[in-house]
């Protein structure tokens, strides 16, 4: 699966993509994944609830199902102006 930070995401982790191997069910379960690797995904993912993601492309819920998903992507809220 391929994994895409934007923002001060990517800047955390240092990576703006990367493919992860997982078994994860759920993105909640991804970001537990991702938040045991190191201290840097620790901090990235540290208040969801200043996070967004998108499954394939479309807006989504952190408990939504990961079967069957090729990309994730996390992102800040996005604001208009």
């Amino acid at each position: 699966m391929n994994v895409v930070y934007f923002a001060w995401v990517r800047e955390r982790i240092g990576l703006p993509q990367e493919t992860v191997q997982t078994d994860a069910a759920t993105v909640n379960d991804l970001i537990a994944e991702l938040k045991s690797r190191e201290e840097r995904y620790a901090a990235a993912f540290a208040d969801t609830s200043a996070l967004r993601v998108a499954l394939d492309q479309e807006l989504s819920d952190f408990d939504a199902p990961l079967a069957g998903v090729t990309e994730v992507a996390f992102f800040p809220p996005m604001t208009g102006g």
